[in-house]
Protein backbone atom coordinates (compact mmCIF):
# COMPACT_ATOMS: atom_id res chain seq x y z
CA UNK A 1 0.00 0.00 0.00
CA UNK A 2 2.28 3.13 -0.88
CA UNK A 3 1.12 6.58 1.23
CA UNK A 4 0.96 9.69 -0.18
CA UNK A 5 4.72 11.11 0.68
CA UNK A 6 3.67 14.28 1.43
CA UNK A 7 1.51 12.92 4.83
CA UNK A 8 4.05 11.98 6.41
CA UNK A 9 5.66 16.22 5.79
CA UNK A 10 4.60 16.89 9.15
CA UNK A 11 5.50 13.88 11.24
CA UNK A 12 9.01 14.41 9.66
CA UNK A 13 8.85 17.61 10.39
CA UNK A 14 8.29 16.90 14.23
CA UNK A 15 10.71 14.38 14.91
CA UNK A 16 13.54 15.75 12.87
CA UNK A 17 12.64 19.20 15.34
CA UNK A 18 12.92 16.42 18.03
CA UNK A 19 16.66 15.04 16.22
CA UNK A 20 17.94 19.14 16.76
CA UNK A 21 16.51 19.45 20.38
CA UNK A 22 18.22 16.16 21.86
CA UNK A 23 21.53 17.03 20.08
CA UNK A 24 21.21 19.88 21.80
CA UNK A 25 20.16 19.26 25.34
CA UNK A 26 23.01 16.46 25.05
CA UNK A 27 25.87 18.56 24.65
CA UNK A 28 24.56 21.30 27.25
CA UNK A 29 24.72 17.77 29.50
CA UNK A 30 28.30 17.36 28.31
CA UNK A 31 28.79 20.69 28.96
CA UNK A 32 28.06 20.92 32.53
CA UNK A 33 29.21 17.22 33.58
CA UNK A 34 32.61 18.27 34.33
CA UNK A 35 31.79 21.51 36.22
CA UNK A 36 29.77 19.15 37.88
CA UNK A 37 32.71 16.45 38.16
CA UNK A 38 34.55 18.98 40.05
CA UNK A 39 32.67 18.80 43.33
CA UNK A 40 33.43 15.36 44.14
CA UNK A 41 37.05 14.18 44.98
CA UNK A 42 38.04 11.69 42.23
CA UNK A 43 40.20 9.48 41.88
CA UNK A 44 41.29 8.09 38.16
CA UNK A 45 39.11 4.60 38.17
CA UNK A 46 36.10 7.44 39.19
CA UNK A 47 36.51 9.68 36.47
CA UNK A 48 36.63 6.90 34.11
CA UNK A 49 33.60 5.29 35.26
CA UNK A 50 31.62 8.34 33.46
CA UNK A 51 32.55 7.26 30.12
CA UNK A 52 31.52 3.67 31.10
CA UNK A 53 28.08 5.25 32.52
CA UNK A 54 27.24 6.47 29.47
CA UNK A 55 28.26 3.91 26.75
CA UNK A 56 26.53 1.53 29.32
CA UNK A 57 23.31 2.73 28.71
CA UNK A 58 23.63 1.68 25.26
CA UNK A 59 24.68 -1.58 26.12
CA UNK A 60 21.99 -2.62 28.89
CA UNK A 61 18.82 -0.50 27.38
CA UNK A 62 19.12 -1.04 23.51
CA UNK A 63 17.66 -4.26 23.20
CA UNK A 64 15.50 -4.07 25.90
CA UNK A 65 14.04 -0.32 24.48
CA UNK A 66 13.49 -2.19 20.84
CA UNK A 67 11.01 -4.47 22.62
CA UNK A 68 9.36 -1.84 24.59
CA UNK A 69 8.39 -0.20 21.11
CA UNK A 70 8.00 -3.17 19.34
CA UNK A 71 4.64 -3.42 21.83
CA UNK A 72 3.67 -0.04 22.88
CA UNK A 73 5.00 1.84 19.08
CA UNK A 74 7.12 4.70 17.65
CA UNK A 75 5.63 7.90 19.42
CA UNK A 76 4.94 5.91 23.21
CA UNK A 77 8.38 4.77 22.72
CA UNK A 78 9.64 8.67 22.16
CA UNK A 79 7.47 9.88 25.05
CA UNK A 80 9.46 7.27 27.56
CA UNK A 81 12.85 8.22 25.78
CA UNK A 82 11.97 12.12 26.75
CA UNK A 83 11.05 11.26 30.65
CA UNK A 84 13.90 9.39 31.24
CA UNK A 85 16.07 11.69 29.73
CA UNK A 86 14.47 14.49 31.92
CA UNK A 87 14.34 12.47 35.03
CA UNK A 88 18.04 12.39 34.79
CA UNK A 89 18.68 15.48 34.76
CA UNK A 90 16.27 15.81 37.71
CA UNK A 91 18.68 13.61 39.73
CA UNK A 92 21.92 15.59 38.58
CA UNK A 93 20.37 18.37 41.57
CA UNK A 94 20.26 15.65 44.42
CA UNK A 95 23.66 14.12 43.43
CA UNK A 96 25.17 18.40 43.46
CA UNK A 97 23.63 18.86 46.81
CA UNK A 98 24.51 16.03 48.33
CA UNK A 99 28.18 14.86 46.48
CA UNK A 100 27.29 11.25 46.21
CA UNK A 101 29.39 10.44 43.15
CA UNK A 102 27.21 7.32 43.00
CA UNK A 103 24.25 9.53 42.27
CA UNK A 104 25.63 11.52 40.07
CA UNK A 105 26.62 8.61 37.76
CA UNK A 106 22.98 7.08 38.33
CA UNK A 107 21.84 10.57 37.17
CA UNK A 108 24.13 10.09 34.04
CA UNK A 109 23.16 6.38 33.49
CA UNK A 110 19.41 7.93 33.48
CA UNK A 111 20.18 10.44 30.98
CA UNK A 112 22.06 8.25 28.35
CA UNK A 113 18.95 5.66 28.87
CA UNK A 114 16.38 7.95 27.81
CA UNK A 115 18.76 9.31 24.72
CA UNK A 116 19.28 5.35 23.61
CA UNK A 117 15.46 4.74 23.31
CA UNK A 118 15.53 7.85 21.80
CA UNK A 119 17.68 6.52 19.60
CA UNK A 120 16.07 3.23 18.99
CA UNK A 121 12.32 4.73 18.36
CA UNK A 122 13.33 8.16 16.19
CA UNK A 123 15.77 6.66 14.01
CA UNK A 124 14.03 3.70 12.20
CA UNK A 125 11.10 5.82 12.76
CA UNK A 126 12.26 8.04 10.39
CA UNK A 127 13.07 5.79 8.50
CA UNK A 128 9.89 4.54 7.54
CA UNK A 129 8.22 8.00 6.91
CA UNK A 130 8.32 8.00 3.00
CA UNK A 131 9.40 5.80 0.51
CA UNK A 132 12.00 2.86 1.17
CA UNK A 133 14.98 3.73 -1.42
CA UNK A 134 14.81 7.61 0.42
CA UNK A 135 14.91 6.43 3.87
CA UNK A 136 18.72 6.95 4.31
CA UNK A 137 18.37 10.28 2.72
CA UNK A 138 15.70 11.29 5.04
CA UNK A 139 18.05 9.79 8.10
CA UNK A 140 20.94 11.54 6.95
CA UNK A 141 18.24 15.18 6.92
CA UNK A 142 17.43 14.02 10.34
CA UNK A 143 20.79 13.52 11.65
CA UNK A 144 22.44 16.12 10.05
CA UNK A 145 19.79 18.63 12.49
CA UNK A 146 20.93 16.75 15.17
CA UNK A 147 24.66 17.29 14.71
CA UNK A 148 23.09 21.26 14.09
CA UNK A 149 21.69 21.30 17.82
CA UNK A 150 25.12 19.94 19.19
CA UNK A 151 27.19 22.50 17.18
CA UNK A 152 24.97 25.52 18.62
CA UNK A 153 24.24 24.14 21.80
CA UNK A 154 28.93 24.77 23.01
CA UNK A 155 27.71 28.15 22.24
CA UNK A 156 24.62 27.95 24.63
CA UNK A 157 26.68 26.51 27.07
CA UNK A 158 29.65 28.72 27.05
CA UNK A 159 26.74 31.80 27.57
CA UNK A 160 25.63 30.07 31.08
CA UNK A 161 30.02 29.47 32.23
CA UNK A 162 31.01 32.85 31.39
CA UNK A 163 32.41 34.93 33.59
CA UNK A 164 32.50 31.80 36.32
CA UNK A 165 36.19 31.48 37.73
CA UNK A 166 36.68 27.41 37.97
CA UNK A 167 39.95 26.49 39.23
CA UNK A 168 42.44 23.90 38.18
CA UNK A 169 43.52 21.22 40.86
CA UNK A 170 46.73 22.31 41.66
CA UNK A 171 44.43 26.24 43.01
CA UNK A 172 41.85 23.89 44.70
CA UNK A 173 44.75 22.30 46.68
CA UNK A 174 46.25 25.37 47.76
CA UNK A 175 42.52 26.54 49.36
CA UNK A 176 41.78 26.16 52.79
CA UNK A 177 39.38 23.26 53.87
CA UNK A 178 36.88 25.78 54.49
CA UNK A 179 37.40 27.56 51.06
CA UNK A 180 37.62 24.11 49.00
CA UNK A 181 34.52 23.22 50.79
CA UNK A 182 32.56 27.09 49.62
CA UNK A 183 34.24 26.60 46.70
CA UNK A 184 32.61 23.14 45.64
CA UNK A 185 28.95 24.24 47.21
CA UNK A 186 29.32 26.92 45.01
CA UNK A 187 30.28 24.59 41.92
CA UNK A 188 27.09 22.92 43.17
CA UNK A 189 24.59 25.34 42.74
CA UNK A 190 25.80 26.67 39.40
CA UNK A 191 24.69 23.50 37.77
CA UNK A 192 21.73 22.44 39.67
CA UNK A 193 19.65 25.43 38.32
CA UNK A 194 21.10 24.56 34.33
CA UNK A 195 20.30 21.16 34.89
CA UNK A 196 16.26 21.66 36.20
CA UNK A 197 16.22 23.57 33.04
CA UNK A 198 17.36 20.74 30.83
CA UNK A 199 14.86 18.42 32.36
CA UNK A 200 11.87 21.56 31.38
CA UNK A 201 13.02 20.81 28.35
CA UNK A 202 12.93 17.31 28.04
CA UNK A 203 9.32 17.74 29.56
CA UNK A 204 8.34 20.51 26.80
CA UNK A 205 9.38 18.36 24.00
CA UNK A 206 7.54 15.29 25.55
CA UNK A 207 4.65 17.67 25.44
CA UNK A 208 4.93 18.47 21.82
CA UNK A 209 5.14 15.31 20.58
CA UNK A 210 2.69 14.03 22.63
CA UNK A 211 0.27 16.35 20.91
CA UNK A 212 1.51 15.66 17.49
CA UNK A 213 -0.33 13.53 15.31
CA UNK A 214 2.38 10.62 14.55
CA UNK A 215 1.18 8.19 12.25
CA UNK A 216 0.85 4.31 13.69
CA UNK A 217 3.02 2.62 11.54
CA UNK A 218 4.07 -0.19 13.10
CA UNK A 219 1.21 -3.10 11.93
CA UNK A 220 1.29 -5.14 15.44
CA UNK A 221 3.64 -7.29 17.78
CA UNK A 222 5.42 -9.63 15.68
CA UNK A 223 5.53 -13.29 17.20
CA UNK A 224 8.46 -14.50 16.52
CA UNK A 225 10.85 -11.48 17.31
CA UNK A 226 14.21 -11.54 18.09
CA UNK A 227 15.47 -14.27 16.52
CA UNK A 228 14.06 -13.76 13.43
CA UNK A 229 15.92 -10.08 13.64
CA UNK A 230 18.97 -11.80 14.33
CA UNK A 231 18.73 -14.40 11.03
CA UNK A 232 19.40 -11.57 9.26
CA UNK A 233 22.85 -11.14 7.31
CA UNK A 234 22.34 -7.40 7.01
CA UNK A 235 21.54 -6.53 10.34
CA UNK A 236 24.63 -8.43 11.65
CA UNK A 237 26.81 -7.33 9.62
CA UNK A 238 25.44 -3.37 9.89
CA UNK A 239 25.49 -3.91 13.84
CA UNK A 240 29.26 -4.77 13.59
CA UNK A 241 29.52 -1.40 11.08
CA UNK A 242 27.76 0.43 13.83
CA UNK A 243 30.12 -0.59 16.69
CA UNK A 244 33.27 -0.20 14.34
CA UNK A 245 32.30 3.42 13.07
CA UNK A 246 31.34 4.87 16.51
CA UNK A 247 34.67 3.08 17.92
CA UNK A 248 36.69 4.54 15.17
CA UNK A 249 35.22 8.29 14.72
CA UNK A 250 35.26 8.53 19.29
CA UNK A 251 38.93 7.05 19.18
CA UNK A 252 39.89 9.99 16.49
CA UNK A 253 37.95 12.57 18.65
CA UNK A 254 39.49 11.44 22.22
CA UNK A 255 43.45 11.30 20.35
CA UNK A 256 43.53 14.45 18.46
CA UNK A 257 44.98 16.80 20.61
CA UNK A 258 47.47 14.14 22.11
CA UNK A 259 48.22 13.41 18.13
CA UNK A 260 48.76 17.29 17.54
CA UNK A 261 50.71 17.35 20.49
CA UNK A 262 52.85 14.69 19.35
CA UNK A 263 53.71 16.27 16.30
CA UNK A 264 54.13 19.70 17.24
CA UNK A 265 51.99 21.62 15.17
CA UNK A 266 50.39 24.24 17.65
CA UNK A 267 53.41 26.54 16.94
CA UNK A 268 52.50 26.13 13.00
CA UNK A 269 49.13 27.07 13.67
CA UNK A 270 49.89 30.27 15.49
CA UNK A 271 52.19 31.23 13.15
CA UNK A 272 49.85 30.20 10.32
CA UNK A 273 47.65 33.23 9.95
CA UNK A 274 44.81 31.27 8.51
CA UNK A 275 44.78 28.70 10.19
CA UNK A 276 45.38 30.97 13.25
CA UNK A 277 41.92 32.21 12.06
CA UNK A 278 40.24 28.85 12.32
CA UNK A 279 41.50 28.34 15.98
CA UNK A 280 39.90 31.91 16.87
CA UNK A 281 36.76 31.24 15.41
CA UNK A 282 36.12 28.03 16.87
CA UNK A 283 37.73 29.15 20.21
CA UNK A 284 35.42 31.44 20.04
CA UNK A 285 32.72 29.64 21.11
CA UNK A 286 33.78 29.29 24.37
CA UNK A 287 35.07 32.74 24.89
CA UNK A 288 38.66 32.76 24.84
CA UNK A 289 41.19 33.62 21.83
CA UNK A 290 44.04 31.91 20.49
CA UNK A 291 46.56 33.88 22.51
CA UNK A 292 45.23 32.65 26.02
CA UNK A 293 45.22 28.95 24.78
CA UNK A 294 47.85 26.57 25.67
CA UNK A 295 49.01 24.20 22.79
CA UNK A 296 46.12 21.54 24.10
CA UNK A 297 43.39 24.34 23.74
CA UNK A 298 44.98 25.36 20.45
CA UNK A 299 44.74 21.54 19.06
CA UNK A 300 41.11 21.18 20.71
CA UNK A 301 40.08 24.42 18.99
CA UNK A 302 40.37 22.45 15.57
CA UNK A 303 38.86 19.67 16.45
CA UNK A 304 35.65 21.55 16.44
CA UNK A 305 36.19 21.30 12.97
CA UNK A 306 36.25 17.03 13.35
CA UNK A 307 32.66 17.52 14.52
CA UNK A 308 31.58 20.01 12.45
CA UNK A 309 31.93 18.36 9.63
CA UNK A 310 29.37 15.30 10.34
CA UNK A 311 27.09 18.24 10.37
CA UNK A 312 28.12 19.84 6.82
CA UNK A 313 28.61 16.00 5.13
CA UNK A 314 24.87 15.23 6.43
CA UNK A 315 23.07 17.76 4.52
CA UNK A 316 25.21 17.12 1.55
CA UNK A 317 25.10 13.33 1.83
CA UNK A 318 20.50 13.86 2.32
CA UNK A 319 20.97 15.92 -1.59
CA UNK A 320 23.79 13.26 -2.51
CA UNK A 321 21.70 9.91 -2.12
CA UNK A 322 18.80 11.64 -4.40
CA UNK A 323 21.41 10.77 -7.06
CA UNK A 324 23.53 7.93 -5.79
CA UNK A 325 22.67 4.97 -3.97
CA UNK A 326 23.38 4.88 -0.35
CA UNK A 327 25.46 1.84 -0.65
CA UNK A 328 27.46 3.27 -2.92
CA UNK A 329 28.23 6.52 -1.33
CA UNK A 330 28.69 4.53 1.48
CA UNK A 331 31.83 2.68 0.28
CA UNK A 332 33.12 5.13 -1.27
CA UNK A 333 33.17 7.86 2.11
CA UNK A 334 34.50 4.51 4.29
CA UNK A 335 37.47 4.36 1.60
CA UNK A 336 37.52 8.26 1.78
CA UNK A 337 38.13 8.01 5.96
CA UNK A 338 40.62 5.19 5.50
CA UNK A 339 42.69 6.93 2.60
CA UNK A 340 42.71 10.39 4.99
CA UNK A 341 43.64 8.30 7.57
CA UNK A 342 46.82 6.77 5.73
CA UNK A 343 47.95 10.20 4.42
CA UNK A 344 48.08 11.83 7.78
CA UNK A 345 50.15 8.47 8.84
CA UNK A 346 52.70 9.68 5.91
CA UNK A 347 52.79 12.69 6.16
CA UNK A 348 53.75 15.20 9.14
CA UNK A 349 53.21 18.37 10.41
CA UNK A 350 50.06 20.47 9.98
CA UNK A 351 49.01 18.27 6.45
CA UNK A 352 48.65 15.04 9.19
CA UNK A 353 46.77 16.81 11.32
CA UNK A 354 44.48 18.55 8.83
CA UNK A 355 43.83 15.06 7.06
CA UNK A 356 42.77 13.35 10.21
CA UNK A 357 40.43 16.44 10.90
CA UNK A 358 38.89 16.07 7.62
CA UNK A 359 37.83 12.66 8.67
CA UNK A 360 34.97 13.82 10.37
CA UNK A 361 33.55 14.96 6.95
CA UNK A 362 33.53 11.86 5.93
CA UNK A 363 32.30 10.20 8.64
CA UNK A 364 28.91 12.22 8.43
CA UNK A 365 26.50 10.01 6.59
CA UNK A 366 28.04 7.09 7.95
CA UNK A 367 26.18 6.45 11.45
CA UNK A 368 22.40 6.81 9.35
CA UNK A 369 23.38 5.21 6.11
CA UNK A 370 24.32 2.00 8.07
CA UNK A 371 21.20 2.19 10.28
CA UNK A 372 18.66 2.39 7.48
CA UNK A 373 20.69 -0.49 5.41
CA UNK A 374 20.87 -3.05 8.51
CA UNK A 375 16.92 -2.05 8.97
CA UNK A 376 15.83 -1.71 5.43
CA UNK A 377 14.89 -5.89 5.44
CA UNK A 378 13.05 -6.28 8.60
CA UNK A 379 9.54 -4.41 8.17
CA UNK A 380 7.53 -4.10 11.34
CA UNK A 381 10.27 -5.79 13.34
CA UNK A 382 12.30 -2.46 12.70
CA UNK A 383 12.45 -1.58 16.24
CA UNK A 384 14.31 -4.72 17.28
CA UNK A 385 16.97 -4.48 14.72
CA UNK A 386 17.13 -0.79 15.81
CA UNK A 387 17.94 -2.01 19.78
CA UNK A 388 20.63 -4.14 18.34
CA UNK A 389 22.44 -1.24 16.32
CA UNK A 390 21.71 1.13 19.01
CA UNK A 391 23.93 -1.81 21.53
CA UNK A 392 26.68 -1.61 19.11
CA UNK A 393 27.49 2.02 19.74
CA UNK A 394 29.11 0.57 23.06
CA UNK A 395 32.10 0.29 20.35
CA UNK A 396 32.33 3.72 21.52
CA UNK A 397 33.58 2.55 24.92
CA UNK A 398 36.12 -0.65 23.53
CA UNK A 399 37.53 0.87 20.69
CA UNK A 400 39.48 4.28 21.71
CA UNK A 401 40.91 2.62 24.91
CA UNK A 402 42.67 -0.32 22.55
CA UNK A 403 43.52 2.67 20.33
CA UNK A 404 45.22 4.42 23.37
CA UNK A 405 47.05 1.62 24.50
CA UNK A 406 48.36 0.88 20.72
CA UNK A 407 49.55 4.72 20.99
CA UNK A 408 51.25 4.04 24.49
CA UNK A 409 52.83 1.20 23.00
CA UNK A 410 53.62 1.70 20.15
CA UNK A 411 52.93 5.45 18.89
CA UNK A 412 50.42 7.17 17.05
CA UNK A 413 51.70 5.82 13.14
CA UNK A 414 50.61 2.03 14.73
CA UNK A 415 47.41 3.15 16.96
CA UNK A 416 45.74 5.28 13.69
CA UNK A 417 45.85 1.37 11.58
CA UNK A 418 43.04 0.29 14.04
CA UNK A 419 40.82 3.05 12.75
CA UNK A 420 41.39 1.93 9.12
CA UNK A 421 40.56 -1.21 9.45
CA UNK A 422 37.22 0.12 10.96
CA UNK A 423 36.48 1.99 7.58
CA UNK A 424 37.78 -0.77 6.12
CA UNK A 425 35.06 -3.10 7.37
CA UNK A 426 32.20 -0.27 6.58
CA UNK A 427 33.07 -0.31 3.09
CA UNK A 428 32.54 -4.63 2.88
CA UNK A 429 29.58 -3.55 4.95
CA UNK A 430 28.38 -1.19 2.39
CA UNK A 431 28.92 -3.65 -0.49
CA UNK A 432 27.63 -6.33 0.99
CA UNK A 433 24.20 -4.85 1.41
CA UNK A 434 24.39 -3.62 -1.75
CA UNK A 435 24.67 -6.98 -2.88
CA UNK A 436 21.96 -8.40 -0.29
CA UNK A 437 19.29 -5.66 -1.96
CA UNK A 438 20.03 -6.90 -5.71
Amino acid sequence: MKSNPSSFRGPFMVVTTLFFMWGFITVMVDAFVPRLKDVFELNLLQAGLVQFAWFAAYGILSIPGGNLIERIGYKKGILVGLGLAGLGCLLFYPAAETRVYALFLLALFVVAGGITILQVAANPYISVLGAPENASSRLNLAQAFNSLGTTIAPIVAASFLLGDQILTADEQTALSPTDLEAYRLGEAAAVQGPFVFLALGFLILAVLIGLSKLPRILGGRMTKGMAQVWSNRTLRLGAAAIFVYVGAEVAIGSYMVGYGLELGVDGIIRETPWLASLANVAASISGKTVAGMDAKGLIGALLTFYWGGAMVGRFIGSVLMQKIPPSRLLAIVAVGAASLIVLSIASSGIIAILALIAVGLFNSIMFPTIFTLGIGELGDLKPLGSGILCTAIVGGAFIPPTVGALADGFGFAVALVLPILCYLYIQFFARSAAKSAV
